[in-house]
């Protein structure tokens, strides 16, 4: 096969599960909103169940809830005839996927969820499967044909499925009201983690702060600016909180009779980018590198008063940048 006729068939597939997408979007309707509200009423758990590439797509979803703060997990159906189902109790709901509805291996979930009155959201192209007749709340898929018709192979089925776990989630953690900060509590590796890092996990406490107070002499700010070794100084008014930072711009501005000054005539007065602890380590960036100017240290505050100190190369070694 050329390469032309390879792209084309890629492109095609993707076309294909594009359109898909927008015909599932179009049609969803009040049950995926009856969904939501049951699995936000959840007292327990959402047990995420289905077979072979549905089973795949239930384990992606479970991980999902999880990771948005909706407790979840994936029981597969064949082990659940095996002792699995006790897994499954009062409080939880049960999520199960089917494009056909009628995967035999189904058939003990669906009679212990219907036994115990287990909450039972159906996802399945069909309504009136087995799957669909014993689901509390059904989802329909929408009718749209698989990318590899001759072959009928799970492929636009399961970005259907994806795509509506996606959505279940998004509109659940929203519900929750669910934050960047609490997404941290499940994700405190890699990349992502260190971006949902707070700036108090990283700064550098109360006795490595470069500070002097407003009267200060020149000289002796020098002297703790160099000690410190941060580049920077800031400048206390006599209620403890920063009244300005004297950078080394600020020396250049008065490098004429610079001896003769205070510390509060040499300062910038109400410096705009500082943080707080509870700022996102990506937030603290952001700040960082917003000109003008884009700076390399900031002070970290609490009701104005200095608790510690951010340099950029912190947030180099916890992986934001």
């Amino acid at each position: 096969m050329s390469a032309d006729r390879t792209i084309a068939v890629g492109r095609r597939v993707l076309q294909a599960e594009a359109a898909a997408l927008s015909a599932q979007a179009e049609a969803l309707d009040g049950p995926f909103a009856e969904a939501v509200d049951l699995l936000f009423a959840a007292e327990g758990r959402i047990v995420c169940t289905g077979m072979g590439k549905s089973g795949h797509v239930a384990r992606k979803m479970a991980a999902t809830f999880a990771s948005t703060g909706s407790p979840a997990f994936f029981v597969h159906p064949a082990e659940a005839s095996h002792g699995d189902l006790g897994m499954i109790g009062p409080g939880d709901v049960i999520v199960a996927l089917s494009k056909s509805g009628e995967a035999r291996e189904l058939a003990d979930v669906l009679a212990y969820a219907k036994r115990f009155q287990i909450p039972l959201i159906g996802v399945t192209a069909q309504p009136g499967s087995a799957l669909g007749r014993a689901a509390d709340i059904v989802i329909e898929l929408a009718d749209t044909s698989e990318a590899t018709a001759e072959v009928n192979a799970p492929t636009t089925s399961t970005t259907l499925q994806i795509a509506i776990g996606d959505a279940l989630a998004v509109a659940l953690l929203e519900r929750r009201g669910f934050q960047a900060r609490d997404f941290h509590v499940f994700h405190p590796g890699g990349k992502l983690g260190a971006m949902l890092r707070t700036v108090g996990d990283l700064m550098h406490g109360a006795d490595e702060l470069p500070l002097v107070e407003v009267g200060t002499p020149m000289r002796q700010a020098l002297l703790v600016m160099s000690e410190k070794r941060w580049g920077i100084v800031g400048v206390l008014d006599g209620e403890g909180r920063l009244a300005g930072v004297i950078t080394d711009g600020d020396l250049r501005r008065h490098i004429d009779g610079l001896m003769d000054h205070t510390a509060d005539e040499v300062m910038t007065p109400g410096p705009k980018k500082v943080v707080t602890p509870e700022m996102l380590a990506s937030e603290a960036l952001a700040l960082m590198s917003d000109p003008p100017p884009a700076v390399t240290v900031l002070f970290v505050v609490d009701d104005g008063r200095p608790v510690g100190v951010l340099h950029v190369h912190d947030l180099l070694r916890a992986g934001v940048m």
